[in-house]
């Protein structure tokens, strides 16, 4: 597997608030898919560095939030 350079955390970054400012002009299920695919990016960068019991909490619970606003994005009604 890959390593996540700090410029893909950067650019999942960058997804997010792009997905917040899409989703606030009306483009909602483009919004949860860059917020979704751009949490899931930095999750999965940062579940490496997290060890124990911990790592349910904040490296699973995150991903499967991701996963879900994911699905939701693609069942939402295309329009208006």
């Amino acid at each position: 597997m890959r390593a996540i350079t700090t410029l893909n955390l950067r650019v999942a970054s960058g997804a997010i608030f792009l997905g917040i400012a899409v989703g606030a002009f009306g483009f909602v299920r483009t919004g949860a898919l860059l917020i979704a695919l751009g949490t899931g990016v930095i999750v999965l960068a940062r579940s490496g560095q997290i060890k124990g019991r911990r790592r349910i909490i904040e490296s699973y619970l995150p991903l499967a939030i991701a996963g879900v606003l994911f699905a939701l994005a693609l069942a939402l009604p295309k329009g208006l």
